[in-house]
Order: C-alpha cells, then structure tokens, then sequence
C-alpha cells in the first residue's frame, strides 16, 4: 500500500492497517460469501484510502460486521483520518453523535453497499495529529461523551492482546462482538495484526448458521461477554464438536467465578483455554488477563497486567474523592463509604485500611488521550497519563489483581457501561421521577407513577435507550422514592426493591422480570425439582442434569413441567430453572407434546409385553430401547461436570437399573426354581445353566447393565473422557464401530448363543449415544444411513422387526416430539417411568391369568409393573449418591 506517501505525507498512521499487504495471499476474512486475502483487502482498502482524499477529515463510520465497513475503517486508520465509531443499530445514537460533533465525512451501509456522505473536502475541525480513533463510554446511549485514542493505543493494545494470547497467522477469530465495541474492535485488531484470519459475521452464537460458518471456517477461537456464555449454555456449547478452538476469551463484565471455573474446566478437558479478561475503553480495549492455568484456582482474579502495562493501587481513605472521575461522596450506593460494594453490608468493599486494596490505577501505552465531549476537544493531545479505572481492587500475595467494588456509579451490562444518571436525567426528560441504579445483572430502577403499566414503557423506554433487552431492566412503581435519614437517594433500597416479585405480574422488564403464572414461577418449579429428584438444594440456577436427573427421572419431570408450564420447551432439562417459561398465550388447551425418547419407552415395553403374552405379534421394542437408552446416556450423564461428577452418577443410574432387578429376581428365587443364582447376579449370559426356558428372560436388563458398566468404566479413564469432551459425536460412531465388529462377528466369536448379547447389541447403543450428539443435518443424516446399513440382517427372515426397529431409530433421530394430549401424555409417562419394571414382573403376572384371558393378562401386567416401579423409586431415593450436591 502507498497511502501514506501519496494522500497524507506526514501524519501518523497505524502500522497495521499499513502493512496488511505484506500478508499476501494469506486468508484475512471468510464471510458466508467466501474467503476474502490480505492482498485483496489491502487493495480494497487503498483504493477507500485514495477515495477519502488527500486532507485529514473526521470519519462518522457507522459500523456493521461486514467487509465494507470493515475496509472503510481500515482505510482510515491507514490513511491517518481520525474515525468516530458508532453503533450500527441505534439510528438515535447515530444521529445524535452527528449532531454532536458534525463529521466531515458520514459512512454508512446503503442497500448492501458503504455509502460514503462527504459533507466537505476540507474539514470543519482541528484535529490533533495523534487522534485515531473516538468511541463511546455508554454504550448506545448516544452520549457526546468519547474516547480519544491515538495510532500508537490501537497498534500496541493489538500487540500486547496478540502477545499473550499467543495469537498465529493460522488461527482465524470470529466476530462474535459488534465492531463499534471497543472489546470487538481489539478482536480484529489483534488477528489483522498477526496476519490471522477473521470470520466476518453478525450471527448471534444461538444461530445455527453461525456454527455451520465458524466449523466450515475451522475457527479458533470465540470472543464473548457474559451475556454470550448464557448463549452458549443454551445451546449445548459443551457438547459441540469443535476440532480446531485453541481458546476462548470473556471479558465485558463480571462472570460469575464458578462459572469460569466450570469454562476453564470444560476448556482444559476439551484442549482450549478460556482467557478472562479485564478492560476499559479507555485503555483501548485490554488492561489485565488472568493465565489460563489459574481460571480453575483463581476465578474470582482479573489477573496481571498485559505486557507493556501496570497497575499501581491508590488507597482510599474515609471521605476522599476521586479527582479523575465521578464524585462518589453524594453516592448512596455505598451509604457514605468510600468506593462502592457489590456487598449490601459492604464487607467486600475498600476501606482504605489495606495497603493491597485500592483504586486501580493503571499505566501503558494504551492508556487513552482523554475524553472528548465536543469538537472543540477533538483539537487536544494528551491530557491523562494514567488511567483512574473507578474500580476498586485487591492485590493478593500471587500478584493476581480482583475487582471488589466500584468507587463511581457506573455499571457494566453485557459488556455496556451505563451510567444510572444519565438514565435518570433521561426519564426526568420524559416526566418520569426515578431513581436508577445496578449491578453485573441488570438496571434497577425505581419510579414514581400509578399503574403496573407505567413500569413497562419504563422499561422499555430505558431498554431502548440503553440498547439493553428488556429482561435486563427491572422496574418497579412505587408512590415516593426510598431516601435515606439524610434525605439522600436510597440507592441500595432501590436495589432490594426491583429484586423482590411484585405482588401482581407486571411484564417484561418489571419487578423481578419473572411473568410466570403462580404454578410456572420458578419457586413453584423449584419445590417440583426438589420433590421429583428427591433434592434439598434446588435452586433456580440449577437445572434438571445439573442436579443429577436420570433418564428414570426424565419421564416424571418432563410430563409434570409440561402441566405446570402448559408446553415442553426445547431443551428443558439443561435449561436453568429461571429460563423456564409458560408460553405467551395463556388459554388453556388440551394439546400436548410427547417427546419422542418418552414415546418410544412407552410403545416398546407395550409391545414387548403384549408380544411376549401373544396378544399381538409386534416385536423389535428390546432394540428400540437399547438406542434410547444410549441416547438418554449421552443426554443425562455426558455433561460439562467433572468426571469424577459423571461417573458417580453413571454408577448411580446403573444401581437403579440393577438393585431392583436383583431384588425382584432374589424373590421370586425364594418361591420356586425358575431361576439360578446366576440369574440373581445378572450373570445368566455368562455362566447359566444351557438349556434352562427361563435364564434368558431377563437377557434385556443383562445387556444394558453390561453396556453400562463398559461405558461408565470406559469414561472413567481420563484419556476417554478429553476424547468425549472433544470429540462428542466422533467417539460414539467409532464406538459403534466397534460393535459393528461383533454384530458381524468379524472377529471370531464362539457360537451367538453362548456370548453374552451385550456384545452383539452394543452398536445399536453407541448408535443412540451418538444420535443424542448429533447438532447438524449431515451428522443426523450419517447416523441415520449407519442404522439403515446395519440393523438389515441382524433378524434373518424377520424385515418387520428390522423395519420397526428402523422406524423407532429415526424417529429418534429427526423428530424430537410428537402431538399428543394431557391424558394421553399421562398413559405415555406412567408407562415409560414403569418400563424396566414391567419388564422385570411381566414373567411372573401374566402366568397367572394367562389362562383366563390373554388381555386381562396383558392389562394386570402392565399395572403390576407400575406399581412396582413406584415403590422401587420410593426405596431408591434413599441412595446416598442420589443426595449429594452436585
């Protein structure tokens, strides 16, 4: 590129945006249009260089993640035009910074083009040859207050973050951030910087298409706040196949530490590393990362300095003001102490009394120019020379630096930085009478008005404003505001008081932001966990696999959740309690779904049954159940906990399927000689007697015990459980070909007859586990074509019972609920919950009646069982396993 020498001799650029030629054929941006290399952007970004012309201009770059607005930055940057970066989905915020600061140029997106509004060839402003870059404080509030920061901020902040990130020309970084945020700028600042790779999209991490496009990428790694982990628990991250992530990073806001020490844990098993990190934009992006090897023991910390930076602690005594930044001495939010709280009594907060607690305050090179809040500041250099973070921080004996506390009253949101007076300066503009603060969570605000309706436009008011959703603003009408004796705002009253549910439902954004009817709220859907899963510790941040549900307990839950909250939502039993919501429409109805894996339960032990007692002639349900058993396997016990968390509850499922089995064997043992001891240990495939009817009526609950003690033991090692963790989908189909080996008997196996059946329906299994794993079309696709190609054979004469255990599989596979209705959902659960048991008792009922009536046989058999299974599960809960927090 040449567009120093021949647009803007010298003025400072940014070496980075210079050099991007040097590159060459490297791929620098791969969109769902196609790869994008160094050479062609460099040449994209010239020619916009060239277009802005040869004389400073301040730039208004409405910015998208897209490659023209990327190139227009670029070229910018390079060609030493100063760029105000804005929001692209806040045309309020938009218009206002226009307003505020008059750009000489305005770029924005224009029917898929970047329409560039030249409103003068020569600039209206002063602007300071270091100026670079402004950007927002408050998120996409449209304050005319910003960032000034220099060409020599951006090019060391990227290479301090590319530094210890380790960041390589073959790793390729998605944009999981908006460009206008300072966080997402230094995300592609860091890879342009190393000639690495950028996947360019605006997908949320939710969306389906953005893992087609981050796995057809072969990405490295995920940029993400807190509200984006949220994002990713719900749609089953852990789980995820994602062969080539090297690590992901968090910063924008506290994240709670057990959950990053669940990430790094998660991270560590699956071979990448999660980096939490600490910012401001006012250091460019990046002051302080925690090393990956302390998330686990350390994940309160926000870690070291980056290299080329420092923090120094400036201790707070009672009454002092901060002279850099907000005046904290009218702050109720820490009731006349000095620095603010998360803690309500202040016990985590700075007292001044400890030379390792303090203000932080932090040097480097990043460190920004100043602030700007109108042109006219656009034309000054450096006016700060270390940056007064506002937070209050401890440094333990380690060296680690941990926030505890604010001394101003800004808050962090999803990676916002709100400042709560504006926002009640904002509503006074509107008649409203507010007091607003809080915390990493959410807005707290309390107004003065008459009607639950006024607390949502409130809230919607703020949310839109703030660029918040509505669920992180809770507002609540009260008719006078809480003041403290002194007649000063109660700001920490404000905060108990929009914590606390209302006493009549007020929508979104409202009280406590719950809308749940009062058998839908989470307190009555925490009572329903704890007496279903026999749980004393049920929260509403648990949820149904968090705390140890099995696919024995599944049935009962789901049915029960399905009454309470009028439908089943997707993916309920990893969802935390919180998330589960009635519909929006409230009138009753009848429908109902049936989840599939219950359904199939329900018919394959009704058909076993009545085949075995003649009644009708359908058969392959055994088989059927041996894939959901393997489904529910991955569902219920292959989850992000540790494994030593894992296997405890493996070997607790596998004691519900075995101690009552032994049991019932063990009785009817004692009445008559239809079975051996080695039908009481489950051990007939093994070592019964030849020739004895009976030994193999339970050779269904000896197979699943056997698979399960194979599987369990087997992801006991730790090596098999990184490859789980990795490889979720992978490691079943390579099981599953495995068993393919003996289903074939490709390996020289004794007579069928005489190995345990274990053994030849392991695949059928592992076929289940790997369907549960399956997140896209093509892998669905491939487990379904792996079933079609083995179960055809394994009944020689007998096409019906393969064609019914195919029909069972796929079902499994592609449709994940059926249409049903209550009382119909009802018959469905009692008889899946009841399943193995039915299957137990059924040899010794229907004997009985048998030469009565074949049907009332058939009937007393399946009620027989239920009743067992209730009693069984009575007797269960008493498991000490089964009471242990998870």
């Amino acid at each position: 590129m040449t567009v120093l020498s021949d647009l803007l001799p010298g003025t400072a650029s940014v070496p980075f945006a210079l050099g991007l030629a040097a590159h060459g054929d490297r791929t620098a941006v791969i969109t769902a249009d196609g790869p994008v290399s160094y050479a062609e952007l460099a040449a994209r970004v010239d020619r916009a260089a060239h277009r802005l012309g040869g004389e400073r201009r301040l730039i208004l770059l409405v910015g998208s993640n897209t490659v023209d607005a990327l190139v227009v930055h670029l070229a910018a940057l390079a060609a030493g035009h100063p760029v105000l970066l804005v929001p692209g989905d806040h045309p309020e915020a938009v218009q206002s910074l226009i307003d505020a600061y008059d750009p000489d140029v305005v770029a924005r997106p224009a029917g898929g083009d970047m329409l560039l509004d030249e409103r003068r060839e020569v600039s209206a402003h002063e602007l300071h040859p270091d100026l670079a870059l402004l950007l927002s404080t408050s998120g996409s509030t449209g304050s005319p207050k910003l960032v000034r920061l220099s060409h020599a901020n951006l090019q060391t902040n990227a290479e301090s973050i590319a530094q210890y990130l380790d960041i390589r020309d073959t790793d390729r970084a998605a944009t999981t951030l908006p460009l206008h945020y300072c966080y997402g700028l230094s995300v592609v600042h860091s890879h342009l910087l190393r000639g690495a790779g950028l996947i360019l999209t605006d997908l949320s991490v939710a969306d389906t298409c953005f893992w087609e496009l981050f796995k057809a990428a072969r990405g490295t790694s995920l940029a993400g706040v807190p509200y984006t982990f949220d994002l990713l628990d719900r749609v089953g991250f852990a789980s995820m196949e994602l062969p080539h992530l090297r690590y992901v990073t968090q910063a924008g806001g506290r994240l709670a530490p057990d959950r990053v020490r669940r990430y790094a844990a998660l991270g560590r098993a699956a071979g990448w590393q999660l980096f939490v990190m600490y910012g401001q934009t006012e250091a460019t992006a990046r002051m302080a990362y925690l090393p990956p090897h302390l998330a686990e023991t350390h994940p309160e910390a926000a870690g070291i300095p980056i290299p080329g930076g420092s923090f120094r602690l400036q201790p707070l005594p009672d009454g002092a003001d901060n002279p850099d930044g907000p005046d904290c001495s009218d702050c109720s939010d820490c009731s006349g102490r000095s620095g603010c709280s998360d803690g309500a009594d202040g016990s985590d907060g700075a007292d001044g009394s400890d030379e390792n607690t303090g203000e932080l305050v932090y040097s480097g090179p990043n460190v920004m120019l100043g602030y700007a809040v109108s042109p006219d500041d656009l034309a000054l250099g450096r006016t700060v020379h270390e940056l007064r973070t506002g937070d209050i921080a401890r440094r333990s004996p380690d060296g680690l630096y941990e926030i505890v506390g604010r001394s101003s009253r800004f808050v962090k949101i999803l990676g916002l930085r709100i400042d709560p007076t504006q926002v009640e300066a904002m509503l006074a503009r509107h008649g409203v009478t507010a007091l607003c603060t809080g915390d990493d969570e959410a807005l707290r605000i309390a107004a003065v008005g008459g009607h639950d309706r006024d607390a949502r436009r409130i809230a919607r008011r703020v949310a839109d404003d703030c660029g918040l959703p509505a669920r992180a603003v809770h507002v609540r009408i009260l008719t006078d505001l809480p003041r403290l004796a002194t007649g000063k705002p109660d700001y920490q009253a404000v905060r108990e008081l929009t914590r606390q549910a209302p006493g009549t439902g007020t929508g979104p954004g409202t009280g406590t932001g719950l809308t749940a009817t009062p058998d839908g709220a989470p307190e009555s859907l925490c009572l329903l966990y704890a007496r279903v899963l026999d749980r004393s510790d049920v929260t509403d941040d648990c949820s149904f696999v968090s705390l140890g549900g099995d696919s024995l307990s599944y049935v009962e839950m789901s049915i029960q959740l399905e009454e309470r909250l009028g439908h089943l939502p997707a993916g309920w039993h990893t969802t935390p309690i919180r998330d589960l919501r009635p519909p929006a429409r409230t009138e009753t109805s009848r429908r109902r779904t049936l989840e599939t894996s219950v359904a199939l339960r329900a018919l394959a032990i009704f058909c076993i049954v009545g085949s075995h007692i003649q009644v009708f002639g359908i058969k392959g349900g055994a088989h059927i159940l041996l894939a959901v058993a393997g489904y529910n396997f991955a569902r219920f016990h292959l989850t992000t906990a540790e494994r030593r968390v894992r296997i405890r509850r493996g070997w607790t499922s596998l004691a519900r399927v075995a101690l009552p089995s032994m049991a019932w064997i063990g009785v009817i043992l004692l009445l008559n000689d239809d079975y051996t001891l080695a039908n009481l240990f489950l051990l007939d495939s093994v070592m019964g007697p030849d020739g004895l009817k009976t030994g193999m009526h339970f050779w269904f609950i000896e197979a699943l015990v056997y698979i399960l003690i194979a599987a369990v033991g087997l992801l006991g090692l730790p090596v098999v459980d990184r490859a789980e963790r990795r490889f979720p989908y992978a490691l079943p189909l390579a099981l599953a070909g495995l068993g393919l080996l003996t289903r074939y008997d490709l390996v020289g196996l004794p007579d069928r007859e005489q190995i345990p059946d274990a053994i030849t329906v392991f695949w059928l299994f592992t076929l289940g586990w790997a369907a549960a794993k399956a997140t896209t079309v093509r892998q669905r696709l491939l487990v379904t074509a792996a079933a079609l190609a083995t179960v055809p054979g394994f009944f020689p004469g007998d096409p019906g019972r393969e064609a019914i255990i195919l029909a069972g599989f796929a079902l499994l596979v592609w449709v994940p609920s059926l249409p049903s209705r209550e009382r119909l959902n009802q018959l469905a659960g009692l008889l899946a919950t009841s399943s193995l048991y039915i299957y137990l008792t059924h040899w010794q009922i229907f004997p009985l009646i048998d030469g009565v009536s074949r049907h009332l046989a058939f009937l007393a058999s399946l009620l027989f069982g239920i009743v067992y299974a209730a009693g069984a599960a009575r007797l269960m809960r008493g498991l000490p396993a089964r009471r242990k927090a998870t």
